[in-house]
């Protein structure tokens, strides 16, 4: 059995980095992810990581860099949050389409203003059709696992697409939790070398990036879009294959104590492990027949999996932390909606807002998000959303 040691979470992905032997780090420090480009610089520095570590100016440049490196053929991997992620914000479209397989951590922080440093999601939802890979991680482990698979995920000549692996910021990124290290004997069977499609190369030039004149551009951004859907298959065989081999298996959508459950709530990243603390309280203690999804998978949207999972249950409560301004909704919410829409049998959907800018949530702001739920449902009320925990 794997030794378990105790580690920030934001250390034990640059670990998880190092394992994946990358060529490339492009980095820029912001709170909360700088630990996670520290410990890369300082394993570069000692020689436990043969890798190019590139400071640079800014945001803008770190994911610019990244560019670089990864068409050159390095395998190549950064991190930001925030601001930075919003300064990133041009490079980020052209990656994808460029097909160049970067891994980012992205520890999520409140976008400004006002200045926050502290958890949400506005971030990753400011960028949410860039056409990236997302996923999100509950806790350091699944920190570590997720960033190892994404390198082969992002890398597999089915899919060439840059992924986001999100953790939340301070209440993950600054946190020490027991972790599982892989050997790297491990990692190496696992993630092969990465053998890029096309790269720069002076001794073989080629163009990359060209304009997309209106004859090419539809359908250049069809073909990106069909590679991100069907990057599905490829992230279902590597989450499989990596459950065989170390014994920790992941899914697009993870149920919790949700068969015979009559509400369910859903819920994206550390949240969830308090989720499932009121579901315990709720189902063992308050007789409640209440269930969790907890959604692992962000882009490509799982919709079919979450139709399945759906199917029978009477009401559902979408916990975002994120708004869409000016009545448009809360993201999460609106996309599982739209994915329900044309379905014949479909849950009430009650849309809650919580934990903005770092705000606590509760086990009992989620069991009154639960009740809730079967409130508006027994009583059909329209609404767009509700916000838990906000002073009135």
């Amino acid at each position: 059995m794997a030794k378990r040691i105790g580690i920030e979470v934001s250390l034990g992905i640059s670990e998880a980095v190092k394992l994946a032997n990358v060529d490339a780090i492009a980095a820029y420090p912001i709170t909360p992810q700088t630990h996670i480009v520290e410990h890369l610089s300082e394993l570069v520095a000692d020689g436990e990581l043969d890798a190019a570590f590139i400071p640079v100016e800014s945001e803008h440049s770190a994911m610019s860099v990244c560019a670089g490196t990864a068409a050159a053929g390095a395998r190549t991997y950064t991190a930001t949050s925030s601001q930075g992620l919003a300064l990133m914000n041009e490079i980020l479209f052209i990656i994808p389409a460029l097909r160049l397989p970067i891994v980012m951590t992205l520890a999520n922080r409140s976008l400004s203003g006002p200045i926050s440093i502290w958890n949400d999601h506005s971030d990753l939802m400011s960028v949410r059709d860039t056409g990236w890979i997302s996923l999100f991680a509950e806790n350091g482990q699944e920190a570590f696992d997720l960033t190892l698979q994404s390198f082969r995920i992002a890398e597999d000549r089915r899919v060439m697409l840059p992924i986001n692996v999100n953790i939340d910021g301070f209440t993950l990124s600054h946190v020490i939790e027991p972790h599982e290290f892989l050997s790297q004997e491990e990692v190496d069977a696992f993630l092969p070398p990465y053998e890029p499609i096309i790269q720069l190369n002076p001794d073989k030039p080629v163009s990359m990036g060209m304009v997309g004149i209106p004859e090419i551009y539809f359908e250049a951004k069809k073909a990106q879009d069909v590679a991100l859907i069907e990057s599905k298959k490829v992230i279902k065989e590597v989450f499989q294959d990596f459950g065989d081999r170390f014994g920790r298996y992941y899914d697009f959508i993870e149920p919790y104590r949700a068969e015979g459950a009559e509400v369910l709530l859903l819920t994206m990243g550390s949240i969830s492990e308090t989720a499932m603390e009121a579901i315990d309280l709720m189902r063992d203690q308050q007789g409640k027949k209440v269930g969790l999804l907890r959604l692992r998978l962000w882009r490509p949207f799982p919709n079919e999996e979450l139709r399945q999972l759906l199917s029978g249950v009477g009401a559902l409560g979408v916990v975002d932390r994120a708004v869409s301004y000016a009545g448009a909704g809360a993201p999460v919410a609106t996309e599982i909606r739209s994915a329900l829409y044309n379905c014949e049998s479909k849950p009430y959907i009650a849309s809650f807002i919580a934990g903005l800018g770092g705000r606590d949530v509760t086990i009992e702001d989620f069991v009154t998000m639960a009740d809730l739920t079967v409130e508006m449902a027994a009583k059909k009320e329209v609404h767009e959303y509700k916000m838990i925990g906000v002073r009135e």
